[in-house]
């Protein structure tokens, strides 16, 4: 029976050391912000980033001579 309760002296503390990691890593995720938005990258993707966000002026008025010369 002494020989049971010796294992008791490592795996409490053990189980203590690993609880303490647990809370400070779950702790540090919070603070880094893991946990801020849960819902935006599965909206993300159902966004539509096929326009560009900044129109190309250059590119836009080449599109417009190369349809008037095609209708033209």
């Amino acid at each position: 029976m002494a020989e049971a309760m010796e294992i008791l002296f490592v795996l409490i503390p053990l189980a203590i050391v690993l609880m303490v990691v647990a809370v400070v890593f779950f702790l540090w995720t919070v603070k880094s912000g893991q946990y801020d938005d849960l819902e935006g990258p599965a909206h993300r993707i159902l966004m539509d980033d096929d326009d560009p966000l900044i129109p190309r002026y250059g590119q836009d008025e080449n599109k417009t001579e190369d349809q008037t010369t095609k209708e033209g």
